[in-house]
C-alpha cells in the first residue's frame, strides 16, 4: 500500500485556489488569518480575485503547488486533478460531492470516485465531499466557510469525516487550543487514519481527536496507534454507529463500513487509543490530553465548597471508571487544621465555606489534598454570569488552585457542573496556567476515564499486529458434528470429556459401557438440542442410555456419548465471529442459560495475549462466581485462561476458513480440576 506524504499539503508555502464563491472564501480565510505563502487563483474568465492575478489553468501557474482547494464541479475535479498531479502539486482538497457517497443505480457515483482516484496517481487528495482544512499553526486554511478559531502556537487536532460537524466544533468556547481541524469526506484515497499521522509528526501537536463514521483502514489505524505511542501524543476517538439507525445513515452518507461496535471498541482498546461517546466528551479530553497527556491511573481527588456538589461528583463517578480513592492519614491532618473540625474529611469533599475568599487559606487546604499523589485532582467551581455578578471571590478560587498545583507539581481541573457557567475567558486563563478548565462533570469523568485508559494501554508492551482481513476464503460453508468440532480444539490444546461417536442406539449403549456411568446422550446434526429434547444427562445404564437414543432417533443423524462432567463453578462461553473490518474475534463471557439473560461479555481482538485474556476476563460479572462467590468454591482461573488462549489458538490458525466458533459450556470447575468445553460447535469454509 502507498503511503504518500501529506506534509506540502497541511503545511503549505504556496495554495492554488479553483472555482468560484468557494475558492474566493478560502482566499478571504487565508488573509484573515495572516498565511505568510503565496496564493495563486486560477479561473477562466476573471483577470483577478482579491487583488491576485488570476491563471487559466493548472500549466499557467508560476510553480508546483503544495496546496490546492478545487471547488469545482466533479467531472472538472478529475481533470484539474489529473493536471496537479502531472505538474507535481502537493496535493489537494476535493470539495464536490457526488462520487460514491451519492452513489445508486441511477448515477455513476462509483466510477467518477475512482476516475478522481486514478487522476490522482500518487499525489494526495484529501475528499471528494468534504470542506477540507484548518492549519492554524501557519495560519493556512483551505476551508471555504466561516469559522471560531484563533492562532495558536501549540495545541490537538481534531479530524472528521463530517464538514458540518467540523464546522461545528471551530465555534467552541472550551479553551481548547485547536492546531488543526481537518475532514476527509469520502476518505477515496487519504483515511482519518493517514491524515492524523501527518499531523502527529507536528511537534507543535500534543494530542489528536478524532470522529470517525467508518474505519479506513485496520493496517492505518495500527500505524497511528503505533507512531503515537513513540511520540507520546494520545489519540482519542468518537466512533459513532452504536445504534441501527447511525449504522445506516453511515452506510448512506459516507459509503464507509461501520462493522460491529462492540468490536470496535475492542480493537481501540487493544491499540491504546481513547473512545468517548460525545462530541463535548471529546473536546473535554483532549483538553486533559493536551494538558496532561495520558493518566497512570484513575484515581483522583474531588472537593467542592457544597454537600450538594460533593454528592453530584460522588454518583457521576459510579457511571465511570474513575476511583475516589480514599486520603492518607498524612492528608487529614492538614485538611483538618485548615478547613476546621465541622468539616467532614472525605473524598469527594465538601470543604464548606470557611475558607471561602481566602486565597492562601484555600491554597493549603487544596494543596493538602493535591499531595495525595492523585492522577488527577478536581475543584468543582461555577462561576456566576459575568454580565449581573461579581465573580471576584471566584477569580481567588481558581488562584489558589494555580498555587496550589504548582507548589505540589500536581496536576489539576476545575469543573463547572453546569458547561455554561464557565467563561471562555476563564477557560483560557486556567488553559494557560497549566489547570484544565472542564465543562461539566461527566464531561470530566469521562475524560478522565480515557485518559487513564490510554495510560494503562501505554504501560503494556505494544499487543502483536492484528490479523488481516475481513473476509474468508471461497468455498462452502460446512458445519462440523460435535464431536468433529471437539475433536480439532483437543488438538489446539482445550479440555474436552472423554466420548465416543455412534450410529445406532445400540452403539450408544456400548460406547457408554465403556466409558464408564455416568453419562450424556446427545443427538447428532441437530442445532438446538435442548429444545429439540436430544440430550439427556446424568445417564447411568446401559439401559437408560438405549431408551434415550431410541426416543431422539427421529431427530437425530447419529450419537455422541460423553462422561459427564462435574458439577462447575460457572459455566462461560467462549466465541468467535468474523468482524467485517477487524476479521475474526473472540467473544469470551458468561455462558449455560446466562448468555442472554446477563449480557455479560467481552471481545478480543486476535492474536491476544496472557495479559490481554487475564484482564478481559477480570472484567465480567461472572468473575465473582470464580472467586467463590458468598463462600462457594474458586473456580480454575489459570484452566480458564488456557482454555480462552487455546481457543484463540484454533481460530489463529483458522483464520482463513473460519467462519464461526462456539464453545458453550465452558465447565470451570473448582481450583485446580480444570474447565472442559461440555459443547462445541465449529462453521467453516471447506
Amino acid at each position: 500500500m502507498t503511503i504518500r506524504s501529506l506534509d506540502r499539503l497541511i503545511r503549505p508555502k504556496s495554495i492554488a485556489v479553483f472555482g468560484g464563491k468557494e475558492a474566493r472564501r478560502v482566499i478571504e480565510q487565508c488573509d484573515k488569518m495572516g498565511f505568510a505563502g503565496d496564493i495563486w487563483p486560477v479561473h477562466p474568465r476573471e483577470v483577478q480575485i482579491l487583488g491576485r492575478k488570476c491563471y487559466r489553468s493548472v500549466a499557467d501557474l508560476p510553480g508546483a503547488p503544495d496546496a490546492s482547494f478545487v471547488g469545482v464541479n466533479r467531472q472538472l475535479t478529475i481533470d484539474i486533478i489529473a493536471a496537479l498531479s502531472a505538474r507535481g502539486a502537493g496535493g489537494a482538497v476535493c470539495y464536490a460531492s457526488g462520487f460514491r457517497e451519492a452513489a445508486s443505480e441511477l448515477d455513476d457515483g462509483n466510477d467518477m470516485q475512482e476516475a478522481l482516484v486514478a487522476a490522482a496517481g500518487d499525489m494526495p487528495i484529501v475528499g471528494p465531499n468534504c470542506y477540507g482544512f484548518i492549519n492554524m499553526l501557519d495560519g493556512a486554511l483551505l476551508w471555504p466557510d466561516q469559522h471560531g478559531m484563533q492562532r495558536v502556537e501549540k495545541g490537538v487536532a481534531v479530524l472528521t469525516q463530517s464538514s458540518n460537524i467540523a464546522c461545528n466544533i471551530s465555534m467552541q468556547t472550551r479553551g481548547l487550543p485547536l492546531a488543526y481541524l481537518m475532514t476527509a469526506g469520502n476518505q477515496a484515497q487519504t483515511g482519518l487514519s493517514d491524515i492524523a499521522c501527518a499531523v502527529l509528526e507536528d511537534p507543535r501537536v500534543t494530542a489528536v481527536g478524532l470522529h470517525i463514521e467508518g474505519f479506513d483502514s485496520i493496517a492505518a489505524l495500527e500505524r497511528l496507534a503505533t507512531r503515537a505511542r513513540e511520540l507520546g501524543k494520545p489519540v482519542v476517538t468518537l466512533k459513532v454507529g452504536k445504534s441501527e439507525a447511525a449504522q445506516l445513515a453511515t452506510v448512506s452518507h459516507t459509503a464507509s463500513l461501520a462493522g460491529n461496535d462492540r468490536v470496535s471498541s475492542a480493537l481501540l482498546a487493544r491499540l491504546g487509543i481513547g473512545r468517548v461517546d460525545t462530541l463535548p466528551a471529546l473536546l473535554e479530553t483532549l483538553k486533559l490530553l493536551h494538558v496532561a497527556g495520558p493518566l497512570e491511573s484513575n484515581e483522583i481527588s474531588s472537593m467542592s465548597c457544597s454537600g450538594g456538589e460533593a454528592s453530584l461528583m460522588a454518583d457521576a463517578g459510579v457511571r465511570y471508571r474513575v476511583n475516589f480513592r480514599a486520603l492518607r492519614e498524612e492528608q487529614r491532618r492538614p485538611l483538618k487544621e485548615s478547613l476546621g473540625e465541622m468539616v467532614t474529611i472525605a473524598n469527594p469533599l465538601d470543604y464548606h465555606t470557611f475558607v471561602w475568599g481566602h486565597r492562601e487559606k484555600q491554597t493549603t487546604a487544596f494543596s493538602a489534598m493535591m499531595k495525595g499523589d492523585y492522577a488527577l485532582n478536581l475543584i468543582v467551581l461555577d462561576f456566576p454570569r459575568q454580565d449581573r455578578c461579581d465573580a471576584a471571590d471566584w477569580v481567588t478560587t481558581c488562584d489558589a488552585v494555580i498555587d496550589a498545583a504548582k507548589a505540589t507539581g500536581a496536576r489539576a481541573g476545575i469543573v463547572a457542573s453546569l458547561g455554561e457557567n464557565m467563561p471562555e475567558q476563564t477557560a483560557l486563563s486556567l488553559m494557560a496556567a497549566g489547570v484544565i478548565p472542564f465543562f461539566g462533570i461527566d464531561e470530566a469523568l469521562a475524560a478522565v476515564e480515557t485518559a487513564a485508559g490510554i495510560g494503562a494501554a501505554w504501560a503494556r508492551p505494544a499487543p502483536p499486529k492484528l490479523l488481516n482481513g475481513g473476509v474468508s476464503g471461497g468455498g462452502n460453508a460446512i458445519t462440523l458434528s460435535e464431536h468433529e468440532a471437539k475433536t480439532e480444539l483437543s488438538a489446539s490444546g482445550l479440555r474436552i470429556p472423554k466420548g465416543k461417536p455412534a450410529s445406532t442406539p445400540q452403539e450408544a449403549a456400548s460406547a457408554a459401557e465403556s466409558l464408564g456411568f455416568p453419562v450424556v446422550l446427545k443427538g447428532l446434526g441437530v442445532a438446538h438440542k435442548t429444545e429439540a429434547g436430544a440430550v439427556k444427562l446424568n445417564l447411568t445404564s446401559s439401559a437408560e442410555v438405549l431408551d434415550a437414543a431410541e426416543a431422539m432417533a427421529s431427530v437425530a443423524s447419529g450419537y455422541l456419548v460423553e462422561k459427564m462432567v462435574a458439577k462447575p463453578v460457572a459455566e462461560l462461553i467462549i466465541g468467535a465471529m468474523r468482524d467485517p473490518v477487524a476479521g475474526p474475534v473472540l467473544t469470551i463471557g458468561a455462558g449455560g442459560i446466562l448468555v442472554e439473560l446477563l449480557d455479560d461479555s467481552a471481545i478480543l481482538t486476535l492474536p491476544t495475549t496472557p495479559d490481554l485474556i487475564r484482564e478481559a476476563i477480570d472484567g465480567l460479572k461472572i468473575r465473582k462466581l470464580l472467586d467463590g462467590y458468598r463462600g462457594g468454591p474458586k473456580g480454575d482461573f489459570a484452566a480458564l485462561a488456557d482454555a480462552v488462549a487455546a481457543a484463540a489458538s484454533y481460530v489463529v490458525s483458522n483464520a482463513s476458513k473460519l467462519e464461526e466458533l462456539d464453545i458453550n459450556p465452558l465447565m470451570v470447575l473448582p481450583e485446580g480440576h480444570g474447565a472442559i468445553a461440555a459443547d462445541a460447535l465449529i462453521r467453516r469454509r471447506n
